[in-house]
């Protein structure tokens, strides 16, 4: 396995994509293997608590790799996967229970509650922060953001498959924590990663996007939507542009994909050739639609559109979506 994507690679160099563990993943089953890194005092743990990782502050800086002993003094324990190993040492997620953190309630001066802020009780050598804002803000390497992803992707995972969907019996972990196993009808389960087409509409210079009323100020990104059973990459790229904005859709060209650990989907990054121009926006989906011009789009990546319209931040694949089409880098679909 190459341990960093060959030069140019697009999916590279979106968010959560570079993670350089090596997972093991035909050692899992391995007699021992498990117990072997988890007993190695140089083994390191990334500890995930209410869907958040919980970071060391040590002399200013963060740190999201705890030794076994930090990690099991957090507090109780619910799962435990072997992610991988790096060039030095093996890593794992550790999932404590939501009864080890706290909630503080703040109330603005408007009299609305924020709950959003979460600490470990007594523990102030210790942070509770949600990744996205941890990686927007770059507040650590992004190798670290790459398998923070991976642990906070399997542990979602985890805490909502405790019981088997087959018979309802609770299930075990097993496979190094990438399994499930009914010990009453003997089904199997694994982790699922959802996909997710978003895509970038467009007609010559002009390119469609969309908003949503959950979007930071000004900013508009591609469309995306789950894909279905039974659906290719292209028809659910077709159909959720036309559900959304009234456009019909020709060629499809695949461009990038980007792990989205949010929480647990496959970006599949595409462009499409738009067949009409009139749009009809789906109110229930999105609170606006238009097309952009190649000259708008280069203001918006660089934050410095007149009217304030903004392109989405670069760790998602819409930014680099938008950039790889001004930079002319998307596939031809004429």
């Amino acid at each position: 396995m190459l341990k960093h994507a060959p030069a140019g690679e697009l999916s590279a160099a979106t968010g959560f994509a570079f993670n350089p563990i090596d997972r093991l993943s035909e050692r899992r089953d391995e007699p021992g293997l498990f117990d072997r890194f988890f007993d190695d005092p140089n083994s390191r743990f990334v500890v995930i608590g209410r869907d958040r990782p919980v970071l060391k502050i040590e002399d200013g800086q963060l740190d999201p790799l705890h030794t076994r002993a930090e990690a099991l003094a957090i507090g109780p324990t619910r799962e435990t996967v072997l992610l991988g190993k790096d060039d030095q040492r093996a890593i794992f997620a550790l999932m404590i229970d939501d009864s080890a953190i706290a909630v503080e309630e703040t109330v603005s001066p408007s009299g609305l509650i924020d709950t959003r802020r979460q600490i470990i009780p007594g523990r102030p050598d210790l942070m509770v922060r949600d990744l996205r804002s941890v990686t927007t803000e770059g507040l650590l390497p992004v190798a670290q953001i790459g398998f923070l992803g991976q642990a906070k992707s399997v542990m979602f995972w985890h805490a909502r498959h405790r019981f088997c969907s087959n018979c309802g019996a609770p299930s075990n972990v097993v496979g190094a924590g990438w399994r499930r196993e009914c010990p009453k009808c003997g089904a199997q389960h694994f982790p699922r990663t959802d996909p997710v087409v978003i895509m970038l509409a467009v007609d010559g210079d002009d390119c469609l996007l969309g908003r949503s009323g959950r979007f930071g100020k000004g900013m508009y990104s591609a469309l995306a939507g789950f894909l279905e059973p039974g659906e290719t990459i292209e028809d659910a790229v077709r159909r959720e542009i036309l559900e959304e904005s009234g456009i019909r859709i020709g060629r499809v060209a695949y461009v990038a994909s980007q792990p989205w650990p949010f929480p647990s989907s496959l970006m599949i990054g595409c462009v499409a050739q738009a067949l009409n121009r009139d749009i009809v926006v789906d109110q229930t989906e999105l609170e606006d639609c238009r097309w952009f011009t190649r000259q708008d789009v280069d203001l918006m990546l660089r934050r410095s559109h007149p009217d304030g319209f903004e392109a989405p931040n670069p760790i998602a694949i819409a930014h680099h979506l938008l950039r790889a089409w001004y930079d002319g880098e998307t596939p031809a679909l004429s």
